[in-house]
């Protein structure tokens, strides 16, 4: 008989964790079909999707559209306090990082961005969209702004690379003070596209304000994470 109380769920989330635990279920790897862990368990697809969206709330297993469950990889150490970039950071993980770009262009500023940059109304800004990946998965939609001021003929560069690496290299800019605003969200249509997961996915939204070492703001980045592939963790000198 097959049993749709919240036991069931209780059993179904204990068993699949133990499984993961003990590298049984390896990080990476996708979860049989759901018919199929539903013959396993015998229960309804009704349960076991409550179980199965259990467990991606704890961050243990993600999903992707048409693809289906996989288990989650261990989550990637983030330190705003750290100068960095995500290339270097993910490869000092001994992860590998890679970047495509998905638009580049000129566009008039957003009220947000405004604000974020101190434009004054009706100003222009370069957007650049990027979607970022750690060992092949998706895990970071970005959307940058730069203040064309500061950055002449920036579209003309190979974009899929460290922006940071870039206005050094090329500008003699580098970051100063960097503000930080982070907050749990739900993804919207384009950052759910970009990581081809459903629209309203629970997501860890950055912005960073950047200015750089004259203290004039350059840009903003707008950074949307799947919200199992980040762990933030700061430590504040004496």
């Amino acid at each position: 008989m097959r049993d749709t109380a919240p036991r069931a769920v209780t059993t179904i989330c204990r068993a699949l964790q133990e499984q993961i635990e003990h590298g049984l279920l390896a990080s990476g790897s996708q979860l049989p079909a759901e018919r199929k862990l539903s013959e396993v368990f015998d229960t309804t697809r009704i349960t076991l999707r409550e179980a199965l969206g259990q467990l991606e709330a704890q961050g243990l297993i993600y999903r992707e559209e048409r693809r289906g469950w996989f288990v989650s990889p261990p989550r990637l150490a983030y330190n705003p306090l750290v100068r960095s970039h995500f290339h270097a950071m993910v490869a000092g993980q001994g992860r590998v990082p890679a970047t495509e770009v998905l638009s580049a262009r000129l566009l008039p500023a957003p009220v947000e961005i405004c604000e974020l940059l101190e434009l004054p109304a009706l100003s222009s800004v370069i957007q650049i969209r990027r979607a970022r990946r750690i060992d092949g998965r998706l895990v970071l939609y970005v959307e940058h702004y730069l203040n064309p001021s500061y950055f002449p003929g920036v579209l003309d560069f190979d974009l899929t690379l460290s922006l940071t690496e870039l206005y050094a290299s090329e500008y003699a800019i580098h970051y100063g003070r960097v503000r930080f605003d982070i907050v749990p969200t739900a993804l919207h249509n384009e950052a759910a596209a970009a990581l081809k997961v459903a629209v309203g996915s629970p997501a860890l939204r950055i912005v960073r304000v950047n200015r750089d070492q004259h203290g004039r703001i350059i840009d903003c980045d707008l950074e949307f994470w799947r919200h199992d592939a980040l762990h933030v963790s700061v430590e504040v000198p004496e």
